[in-house]
């Protein structure tokens, strides 16, 4: 019996919340489950969906420390999505002012790829299946 079945979501901590919540609902689209306010934690949780599956948890807590990217650092090191068309992906971007990486291509794969970032430079990837 396997042990996993999938990635159930992906938990994401935010320095601005309004501006994080406005980047993954109104330029990703991204959609808003459920929005809670947690008194207790001084923080919100957002649960987002993508085409009807459930994907994100944004989160906002006081003060967080920045997040390691560059160089290269121990953990998780960027979060994925798969486009059907990499060119108008990126041009539905720069719509909305998004600067991309410049497409390379998979060496094993052969497959097209591009990386943004959000708002706290979290590395977004868009990979052409």
């Amino acid at each position: 019996m396997q042990l996993l079945k999938a990635v159930h979501h992906i938990a994401i901590i935010c320095s601005d919340y309004d501006k994080s919540k406005r980047f993954y609902t109104d330029i990703l689209g991204f959609e808003i489950e459920r929005e809670v306010f947690r008194e207790e934690r001084n923080s919100y949780k957002l649960d987002l969906s993508l085409n009807g599956q459930y994907i994100i948890e944004l989160f906002s807590f006081p003060d967080p420390p920045k997040r390691p990217s560059r160089p290269e650092s121990t953990g998780l090191r960027h979060i994925a999505f798969q486009v059907d068309d990499i060119e108008l992906a990126i041009a539905q971007l720069r719509k909305k002012n998004i600067v991309t990486e410049a497409v390379r291509v998979d060496e094993f794969t052969g497959k097209k790829f591009t990386f943004f970032a959000d708002p706290d430079d979290l590395p977004i990837e868009l990979y052409e299946i």
